[in-house]
């Protein structure tokens, strides 16, 4: 029933119109959709603010993250994302991620996390996330581990409970971040049910100490060609920005959205 479905869908769209049904045909089967902070600065730490607003409903993944890349002075080493997911493989499907990959390729590895983990994953362990709670997630500062390795925690720090865990540390070169970025990966239908979450509070540290508060980002959308959903959109909401999908577009690709401090 369903490949009946996915055809009949795909007759609809023959015509070379937007992708707003049916399942993402990209190469990991998501359509993703990012935020990019409006700084060039070499950071010490960042972190933001995530709340899930409308949850899933759907038994697919959904991942939302904040994401940096990891930089030493000759070049950029590696990156790494951390974030909330909706997973069916993890208890009640509610999860907490941090992990990475080396530029050059692999994973990066890291230390033993704290948390549980239902199917044994190193990066995504199970976290009892509650939607329409605030959840602060902060990368770094870098620690120095043995051999003089960079380590690189991420937190998360339940706003309305003020619960604080340390998620795990990864291991990658490097003495600085560059180039946050806050996004979404929906691995569902482009039409299921609409799901949003709300982005505040971006803020940044320099390595020299300054406290840089984000009030501007651009917004990009993975494109049709690549497997994206046509119906994703971002927008600004008081002093936050919300990503949704199944949605009207009102934000075009490649736009730059911006909100006060509050």
């Amino acid at each position: 029933m369903s490949l009946l479905r996915d055809a009949i869908r795909a007759l609809a769209r023959s015509g070379g119109g937007p992708r707003v049904s049916g399942r993402p045909p990209s190469g990991n089967g998501a359509s993703s959709f990012h935020v990019w902070w409006d700084t060039n600065e070499p950071l010490a730490q960042v972190s933001a603010v995530l709340e899930v607003v409308e949850p899933p409903t759907v038994a697919r993944l959904y991942f939302w993250a904040l994401q940096v890349s990891f930089w030493s002075e000759a070049r950029h080493e590696g990156g790494g994302h951390t974030g909330l997911q909706w997973n069916q493989r993890h208890a009640e499907s509610t999860a907490v991620n941090w992990g990475g990959y080396y530029q050059a390729g692999g994973i990066l590895p890291g230390s033993d996390s704290p948390l549980p983990s239902s199917p044994s994953d190193s990066n995504t362990r199970d976290f009892p996330w509650v939607p329409g709670a605030r959840y602060r997630f902060t990368i770094g500062p870098r620690l120095v581990g043995e051999g003089d390795e960079s380590l690189w925690p991420a937190r998360i720090e339940g706003l309305d409970t003020g619960e604080k865990v340390e998620i795990r540390r990864l291991t990658c070169p490097g003495d600085h971040l560059r180039g946050p970025v806050v996004w979404s990966e929906i691995f569902a239908d482009c039409d299921h049910p609409s799901v949003a979450v709300r982005w505040s509070e971006l803020t940044g540290v320099t390595t020299g100490g300054e406290r840089v508060a984000i009030t501007k980002a651009r917004v990009s959308y993975q494109s049709d060609q690549d497997g994206g959903c046509a119906n994703t959109t971002v927008l600004v909401d008081g002093s936050g920005i919300v990503q949704r999908s199944n949605s009207e577009r009102t934000t075009r690709h490649n736009s730059t959205l911006a909100w006060d401090e509050r």
